[in-house]
């Protein structure tokens, strides 16, 4: 239960991230909600065929090589990350400038703020498996 209340609680954060950037850069909320409300559903449908792709490769190579797939991987998912957010921000805007510095700011935003929230849903977590334990512990 904590983890899909957790990954609904990252895509809200990222969606809110995105809105911020989206409508600052477009000076515009409706715009910057569209361009926000299409972004994630383009990645989550785009990133079935990045990871099976990914699995076929590191299949291939076994494990030589594995740290280094894993970064290029990483990468590849921020570049494929970083072209989506330019796509849907030039398609909403016409600008090839607020396309660029959407695909910039909004993944550099999400890497900041997004280890201060796992963090957060951490110390949740083991406040909340630690509740039970103490519950029941009988006193000395």
């Amino acid at each position: 239960m904590i983890t899909a209340a957790k990954r609904v609680s990252q895509l809200a954060t990222h969606i809110a991230i995105g809105f911020l950037v989206a409508a600052t850069l477009s000076g515009s909320v409706l715009l910057g909600g569209l361009a926000m409300l299409l972004e994630p559903v383009v990645n989550v449908l785009l990133l079935p065929f990045h990871e099976r792709a990914w699995h076929a490769w590191r299949a291939r190579s076994g494990e030589r090589h594995r740290l280094a797939l894993t970064a290029a991987e990483k990468i590849s998912q921020t570049l494929m990350h970083m072209a989506i957010a330019f796509s849907i921000m030039y398609g909403v805007t016409g600008s090839l400038a607020s396309g660029g510095i959407a695909a910039l700011v909004e993944p550099i935003c999400n890497v900041l703020v997004l280890p201060f929230h796992d963090g957060l849903w951490e110390r949740l977590r083991r406040r909340l498996t630690a509740a039970p334990a103490r519950r029941f512990a009988r006193p000395a």
